[in-house]
């Protein structure tokens, strides 16, 4: 029996402003390793009670300190939320830089990363509801996690665009107006509340979104094509 493959690294989507600078002497490495606990501590009762119920004092009781040490950590419950958002779309964005990164044409990176976003959301509605509902009210209320990620998605599309258009698979075009079009073309598989929406109050199954993920990203491809 073979290993599976190590996942890629989180990408980092928290502000400068709000990342600790990286540990240079003992007492920074066991404050950044307390700050990493917190956040694994958060992280597991999100997963269990959701992250509205859960509060500071029940994150501090499982770690056996008090709420006001766990504040000397982050500034504010908010920031624990923002914080564990930031590593969920962090592995999500990491997955598909990985796909760009990876074998293939142009456009078959494109297709297998929009079927990446959508299996990773898709997945986190059934069988992660507690964090999908933290991603999606992060959506809502417009968290600074939300735009740096956004940003990185729409980043990796121009990226296989250009290179697309460089090899000669696409057609010759402004690679930013281009990707703007996909992306808003396949919003509905990459968004967490669109998905629910489909899932619950239209009762599409699974399989029908990939069947028409796939037919839109053929429709795109073709339109791209050179």
């Amino acid at each position: 029996m073979t290993d599976s493959p190590t996942p890629p690294a989180p990408i980092a989507f928290l502000p400068e402003s709000r990342r600790p600078a990286p540990p240079t002497t003992e007492a920074q490495r066991k404050a950044e390793a307390t700050r990493t606990r917190i956040a694994d501590t958060a992280e597991s009762l999100f997963r269990t009670m959701g992250y509205q119920k859960t509060a500071v004092a029940d994150i501090a009781r499982e770690l056996g300190m008090s709420p006001a040490n766990v504040y000397r950590f982050f500034p504010s419950k908010s920031a624990i939320n923002e914080a564990i958002c930031a590593r969920l779309l962090g592995a999500i964005a990491a997955g598909a830089e990985a796909v760009v990164n990876g074998e293939g044409s142009a456009g078959e990176r494109f297709r297998r990363v929009c079927h990446h976003y959508f299996t990773a959301f898709l997945s986190s509605f059934f069988r992660e509801k507690r964090m999908h509902d933290m991603v999606a009210a992060a959506l809502e209320e417009h968290w600074e996690v939300i735009d740096r990620y956004i940003e990185h998605e729409q980043a990796l599309m121009v990226r296989l665009i250009e290179e697309g258009i460089a090899s000669g698979e696409f057609r010759p075009g402004d690679p930013v107006s281009l990707a703007d079009v996909c992306t808003t073309c396949v919003v509905l598989w990459k968004h967490p509340l669109l998905l629910e929406q489909c899932a619950t109050s239209l009762g599409e199954t699974p399989e029908i979104l990939t069947e028409r993920l796939d037919a839109t990203v053929s429709l795109l491809l073709r339109g791209l094509a050179a």
